[in-house]
């Protein structure tokens, strides 16, 4: 369980605040997609909830224990893997056995299969790599350490197409039960296959904070001709196939499968709440 309660934050220097008492509870053993806009503090809250940032007010607990106080036994069951980041001038090999002993459930044939699935060598020279590649490597290694938190900020950032369906793919295989994983992105369709619960966030406003199959219980989405437009349509956008809409599900009608991208625009224009 990560709990955040009433938490205010700014960054140094700066007279706008992040988050001005602002709560969240996440259960764990859930996919969670963090969407918002640009500059709408998920990439912060990702820091806060690691421990690299501290709130100036209220806490922020995983599993019971302030995650600022940084202490091993909680950062063992925790990584995160920055939206950009350097990487050491050293081999895969060699980064491997320097930082697998730090986690006790780090597994060296989840690695080889993420980076087989990726398409890469074991044997890689890390400071040689494209940021694409390092990407790779990096988030497989996150899912090779095994840790019940693993947390991503925006993970497809750099990944040409089919690197993000590879990406999807590797991340669906090599998810445990047991395991939570927070994914923050403003492009939402490259993730909204992976997410069962999704949170919208505006700085300190939690527009949305609910599960894929209760969204899906609720909502139909579906596409419709001009001519077929009625009173029940919530959030319309035009599309090759028509409109694109959100209706309310009806009893008897079929499940749909969820267009998230619809969706947090419906959110974020204040129609879905």
């Amino acid at each position: 369980m990560i709990e955040v309660k009433n938490i205010s934050f700014k960054y140094a220097g700066s007279k706008e605040q992040v988050f001005s008492n602002f709560s969240l509870q996440m259960p764990e053993n859930n996919i969670y997609g963090l969407l918002g806009k640009n500059g709408t503090g998920k990439s912060t809250l990702l820091y806060l909830i690691s421990g690299l940032l501290h709130a100036q007010q209220g806490t922020i607990t995983f599993d019971g224990v302030e995650t600022k106080k940084r202490r091993p036994e909680v950062l063992q069951e925790m990584f995160i893997v920055p939206e950009e980041f350097d990487l050491p001038p050293v081999s895969l090999d060699q980064y491997v056995k320097i930082n697998m002993p730090f986690y006790p459930r780090f597994s060296r044939e989840v690695l080889e299969s993420c980076l087989k699935d990726f398409d890469l060598s074991t044997t890689l020279q890390l400071n040689s790599l494209s940021m694409g590649q390092k990407k790779k490597v990096f988030m497989s290694f996150a899912l090779a350490a095994g840790t019940k938190l693993l947390l991503m900020d925006e993970p497809t950032n750099g990944l040409d197409i089919p690197s993000k369906a590879e990406f999807r793919r590797v991340v669906a295989n090599h998810m445990t039960e047991d395991r939570t994983l927070i994914i923050s992105t403003h492009q939402v369709h490259d993730v909204e296959q992976l997410l069962d619960h999704i949170l919208i966030l505006d700085r300190s406003h939690l527009l949305l904070d609910a599960s894929v199959s209760d969204i899906c219980d609720k909502y139909v989405f579906e596409y419709r001709q001009p001519s077929e437009m009625g009173d029940d349509v919530i959030y319309a956008e035009p599309s090759l196939q028509g409109n694109a809409v959100i209706v309310p599900r009806k009893e008897g009608d079929a499940e749909t499968q969820m267009n998230l991208e619809l969706l947090f625009d419906a959110v974020t224009k204040g129609l879905i709440k």
